[in-house]
C-alpha cells in the first residue's frame, strides 16, 4: 500500500503560532515557515519573543486547546486512511500537537520536542535535520511509494523527495518559487490529486 505524508499546520489544522499571536495580541508571533524558510532562524525569533513577553508553555497550550482541525480535515483524513497508510510529518512539537491529534483520531505524528524549564520554553530539539525529506527517503528505502502534501517552504524538500508532491493552499511566494508542484485549494481537490497519484 502507498504512503501519504502530510504536513500538519496549514493542511489539517490552523497555524498554531498565528492563533497564539491573535490570542496574545503579539503580532511578532505571526511569522511562520510561509514567511521565513530557515527554521532555526524562525524558532530563534519565536523563543526571543516568548521570553520578552513572559509567555509560557501553559498559556500556549491553553490557546491550542481551543483550536480544532480545519473544516473538512477530519473527513479528508478518514477518506485518505482507506486508501493510504498515513504519516503526519511536521515541524511542530509533541507538547503542542497532541490535543489536535486526539481530534484527528491519533494519526502517526513525527515531529520535534520542546525544551521547557519552569513553564518557560527555553529551546527545542529537532528529531533530525531535514526531518521531512529524510523520512520520505527512509520510506523509499523500505520500498514504499510516497505521495506528500504541504503548504510551506519547509515542505518543499519533502514534496521533491516524494513520488508525487502536492501544494495545499500555499502562499503566492511558495507557488512562485516552486512551480513544479501542482496546487490545490480545497479537500475535494486534494482527494482528486491523491487519487490521480495512485
Amino acid at each position: 500500500m502507498d504512503l501519504a505524508c502530510l504536513d500538519l499546520e496549514g493542511v489539517l489544522v490552523p497555524e498554531i503560532w498565528i492563533n497564539v499571536a491573535e490570542t496574545t495580541g503579539i503580532d511578532e508571533l505571526r511569522l511562520t515557515t510561509r514567511d521565513i524558510a530557515d527554521y532555526d532562524e524562525l524558532m530563534g525569533h519565536r523563543l526571543r519573543v516568548l521570553d520578552a513577553h513572559g509567555i509560557g508553555l501553559t498559556q500556549i497550550q491553553a490557546v491550542i486547546a481551543e483550536m480544532g482541525p480545519m473544516p473538512g480535515a477530519a473527513e479528508f483524513l478518514d477518506w485518505l486512511r482507506e486508501r493510504f497508510q498515513v504519516l503526519i510529518l511536521s515541524d511542530t512539537f509533541y507538547e503542542f500537537a497532541m490535543p489536535l491529534m486526539a481530534q484527528l483520531g491519533f494519526p502517526t505524528l513525527l515531529c520535534h520536542r520542546l525544551q521547557v524549564q519552569d513553564d518557560r520554553v527555553i529551546g527545542y530539539t529537532l528529531r533530525q535535520a531535514e526531518s521531512k525529506r529524510t523520512a520520505v527517503r527512509a520510506l523509499h528505502e523500505l520500498n514504499f511509494r510516497v505521495v506528500a502534501t504541504g503548504d510551506s517552504y519547509n515542505d518543499t524538500a519533502m514534496l521533491a523527495e516524494a513520488d508525487a508532491g502536492i501544494l495545499f493552499r500555499p502562499p503566492a511566494n511558495v507557488v512562485a518559487e516552486f512551480p513544479q508542484f501542482p496546487v490545490v485549494t480545497d479537500y475535494a481537490g486534494l482527494r482528486n490529486a491523491f487519487s490521480s497519484a495512485l
